[in-house]
Formats: C-alpha cells, structure tokens, sequence
C-alpha cells in the first residue's frame, strides 16, 4: 500500500491503539454492521407480515461484507448523504431486495444503532484490559505488602505507609472504573426502530396502524442485534446522554490511569520505583543518562485528552434541539472513536507499565531511615514513660533534639542525627537499649499489610472472578 506523506495520519489509530479496537471503529465495521441492521430490520418486518421474501433476505445477507465501498462514495459525492449512499450500493449488489432496503427507517436507524453497537463493543474490550490492570496490581500488592515507605500529605513526608498499600488505592480507583463498566453494560439499550421523529409514523402506515406489530418489530430488531431492549422513548435520535455516560466512565478510567501515572512518575524521580525501560532504550537525544518515565507520561499525556472528552459530551447533549440538530454528528465521529483509541492505549500501556514495576527497596529504606526518627519520637516517649520518666521533660528533650537535627538538616546538607542526639541524652539512658527496636519501621505501618490482604481477598479477587471470561491483553505490544 502507498502511504501519502502529505496527509495527517491519527497517532491514536496508527502508533498507538490495538487492532482490536481499531476493528470495532473501523470502516468495514460500520459499514458492515449498517447491512446486517438493514438486514435484520427486513428480516423482522417479513415475519410480522410485510411483503418480504426469503430470497431477499438471503440475497441482503449474501452482501453483509462484500461492501462496494468505490460504488458507495460515487453515490456520495452526487448524493451528499452518506446512508443514502450506501442504500444505492447495496442495492446494486442486491437488486432483488433493493426496493425493501431501510424499509420505513430513518438514517438514524443505523448510525445511532451502529454507534451503540461500537460503544458496547468497546466497553467489552476495555473491561477486559481493566481486569488485566487490575490484575497486574494485585499481583505487585501482594509482593510488596508489607515493604514500609514513606507515605506522602501533601507531598511532605507522613506516616509511613507499605508499596503494596500505596498499590492497592490504584488498584480501587480501577475496580470503582470497572463496576460502572459492568454496570453499564449490564444496562446497555438499543436505539431500536423509532422512525423520523421517534413517533415511529413511518411504521404505522407500513403496519396499517397495528400498534401491536410496531412494539413487536421494535423487540425484534433489538432482538436480532443481540440485544434484550430499546430505549422507551427517542427524538430521531437517542438522547445524547448516552454517549454522556460512557464517555464518563472513559474519562474515570483516564482519571485512575493518570493518578497512578504521576504518582509512578514521582517515585521515578525518587529512584524508588520505576516502569519498565529496555535495555537499548533511549531516555533523552542529549543526556545519555536519563531514564526517563516516558510510559507513565504518555499515560498522562493521554488520559488528559480522553477527561476533555466527558464536558465535550455534555455540550453536544446540551446543545440537541427538540427532536435532533446536526451539529452533533461532526462532533461524535470525532470524540466517540478516538475516546475510546486513546483510553484503549492508556490501559495498555498501563499493564505494561504495572507489570513489569522496578522497586529499589534499599532507596526506599535510606529514605525512611531519613525520616524514621522523626516519626519515632513518640513511641520513643512512650517508651520513656513506661521506663519510669517525666513525660513532659521526655517531650522538651525530644523537641530540643528534634529542632537541632531538622537544622542540621536542612542548614548543613547533613544526614539526620535524631538517634544519636537521643541516645546519648542522660533524658534516655534508661531505653537507650530499645533505642534500634524501636526505630524498626514495620512498627510504623500500622495494618497496611492485613489491609493489602483484606483487600485482595474481599473485594479484588470476587471482582476479577467476574471477569474470568475477560479478554487478555497483550502487554508487550507497547509503542515506546
């Protein structure tokens, strides 16, 4: 195939995405999921007694990929409809069923049905790789539960936290994600057979006004496309709501993604945690050094673009007037494909990343021993007071020593020397020997290790059995 260099080509589509869900966004899928709703509507309508054949119907499905894609877009550019178009090629591939094609229907018969088609099958396709996220946290969590570090209030040195507890508040955020994907999905409506206005008129003059056998070829269509039901009411659209909803629930993927991203990205400049990097990988064209944490921000990067999309979402529901307005549809082919492109790629590369986490356990302890002291001082009170000391002078002494090495410091460039000012206090002789008991930092996690395990048993493993049909994901076809 000869590439033109003197077009753009979509990043999202051509360096980054899957090819599964390219396929669901993919011309051959829009088109071909227009025949086979042509198809099924013709199909319907003939069992509810409209004047329709068998050897129509087989002649429509004999079509349903064979799509004449050259015929299609001559009929366009004399047409300037694109279903009309697409009606007229079909029916030069189908000239005795070319007088029933889209029989009653309105444009938006197929290309809003076609559209929930693609959505729900997207989802299907992102629950999957949310599993597999999911999945590769639990795993680092587990391995890394009771490992103490330093955890972070406003970016300040806090209470000592373990990795894989700080793992597991990522891994939430995607299970919150994946419980409204399911919930959706469980949900999911077809546009169904509505007509021009959604008053499904069209209808009443083909079905002489038996209401009975409209309801029926609604059901049966929704039916026949593997769904279980249609909207209650539409305009010729479905309420744009809809693709309020899910391109919410892309956003709140993105948010997950992007949290644990930067907070990677953080731990990368600390030299405590890092996301994979190859062995000949390059991290800048002119410090040959760097390794920088290129995944995580295209993660960011990404997920930045897909949390535009939700208030883009609401605008165009906002902005449907009455029944419909078409200031939607140049927006849509827009924000509905590529947001589910970009977050497909966002979680990709997000099991890449979580799969393959480098931690440098002796970097996170030579930072908690930095800070240790600090954090130990009142179970060091304590411990004074149990031995037979005055508090309140056990706490003067413990600011004084506190103040100078947090001087020293801060001042000097010096390590933290809290300990041995301690120690050698007269204040403290009597503990002087629990001193190194003491300053163990698994004493300061608190239940961090049973939480990660609570956690892992009671609400991660019965989510993820759920998901046991959930595609897997491949996890070294990376874009780097």
């Amino acid at each position: 195939m000869t590439i033109d260099r003197n077009i753009y080509e979509n990043p999202l589509s051509l360096r980054y995405a899957s090819r599964e869900m390219n396929a669901v966004w993919s011309p051959a899928t829009k088109f071909g999921t227009w025949r086979r709703l042509w198809v099924a509507l013709a199909r319907a309508e003939k069992e509810l007694g409209l004047p329709i054949t068998d050897a129509q119907v087989a002649e429509l499905e004999a079509h349903l990929d064979d799509i004449n894609y050259d015929c299609a877009e001559a009929w366009e550019k004399k047409l300037r409809h694109d279903v009309m178009s697409h009606i007229q090629a079909y029916g030069e591939l189908c000239p005795s069923a070319k007088g029933i094609i889209h029989l009653g229907a309105t444009s938006c018969y197929v290309t809003d049905n076609s559209e929930l088609i693609q959505m729900r099958e997207g989802l299907k396709i992102l629950r999957g790789k949310l599993a597999a996220v999911i999945r590769s946290l639990a795993v680092f969590a587990k391995a890394r539960r009771d490992l103490p570090t330093l955890g972070f209030t406003h970016f300040q040195p806090a209470q000592l936290t373990t990795v894989g507890k700080r793992a597991t508040l990522w891994m939430y955020d995607f299970c919150l994600d994946l419980e409204l994907v399911d919930a959706v999905l469980a949900d999911f409506m077809f546009r169904g057979v509505k007509g021009t206005t959604g008053t499904q008129a069209s209808f009443m003059e083909l079905f002489e006004n038996d209401h009975a056998k409209i309801k029926a070829l609604d059901k049966r269509v929704a039916e026949l496309m593997g769904f279980t039901k249609s909207v209650p009411v539409s305009g010729q659209t479905y309420t744009r709501k809809f693709d309020f909803r899910v391109l919410a629930i892309l956003s709140g993927i993105a948010q997950s993604a992007a949290k644990m991203a930067t907070d990677i990205r953080l731990l990368a400049s600390m030299k405590e945690i890092e996301e994979p990097f190859e062995s000949g990988q390059v991290g800048s064209s002119a410090m040959a050094y760097k390794r920088n944490p290129m995944r995580s921000e295209r993660i960011c990067a990404l997920s930045r673009f897909v949390m535009s999309l939700e208030s883009n979402a609401a605008q165009t529901h906002a902005n449907q007037w009455f029944e419909r307005t078409l200031d939607d549809s140049a927006n849509r082919r827009l924000s509905l494909p590529q947001g589910f492109l970009a977050t497909d790629i966002i979680l990709t590369t997000a099991v890449n990343v979580t799969t393959g986490l480098q931690v440098w356990p002796l970097v996170i302890a030579k930072h908690v021993q930095a800070e240790l002291p600090f954090m130990a001082t009142e179970a060091i009170i304590m411990a004074g007071v149990k031995a037979g000391g005055d508090r309140q002078e056990l706490h003067e002494s413990i600011r004084t020593h506190s103040m100078a090495a947090g001087r020293k410091v801060k001042e000097e460039g010096k390590d933290n020397d809290l300990l041995e000012r301690i120690a050698a206090d007269p204040v403290f002789a009597t503990i002087k020997h629990e001193l190194p008991n003491l300053m163990d930092a698994r004493r300061f996690v608190g239940r961090a290790p049973e939480q990660v395990d609570d956690f892992l048993a009671e609400t991660v493993a019965p989510l993820l059995a759920r998901c046991a049909d959930a595609a897997t994901v491949k996890i070294d076809a990376v874009q780097v």
